[in-house]
């Protein structure tokens, strides 16, 4: 009898430690990772400037012409055709208008 009990507490022990182990295995495989991608996002969408060229979850490319609080203001043909978005829906930050003027500003400084 006691090698029954004996028996039956290292099932349930061993079946806590496999529950422990998936757990730690989720987190590190699913949970981890997809906060780093949230945190990286939104870094991304508070950088957002005014001339910044950007592609939408829909797949609409255009540069920004104007940033409120949650939305922003996307110029995106020649008919200088407006459309408001919410920054959630920003995929990428394909041209940055900083990294472009100080490409200006190295080129300038170069020819003088």
């Amino acid at each position: 009898m006691y090698l029954a009990i004996d028996l039956a507490n290292n099932q349930t022990l061993s079946t806590i430690l496999m529950i422990a182990v998936f757990g730690v295995a989720v987190y590190f495989l699913m949970i981890r990772p997809q906060k780093k991608q949230e945190k990286k996002d939104s870094e991304m969408r508070a950088a957002l400037s005014v001339g910044d060229e950007v592609t939408t979850i829909g797949g609409i490319i255009g540069k920004v012409v104007s940033i409120k609080e949650e939305t922003f203001v996307l110029e995106t043909t020649k008919a200088k055709t407006q459309i408001r978005f919410l920054k959630s829906a920003i995929r990428s930050v394909d041209v940055k208008m900083s990294d472009v003027m100080e490409q200006k500003t190295a080129s300038t400084e170069e020819n003088a």
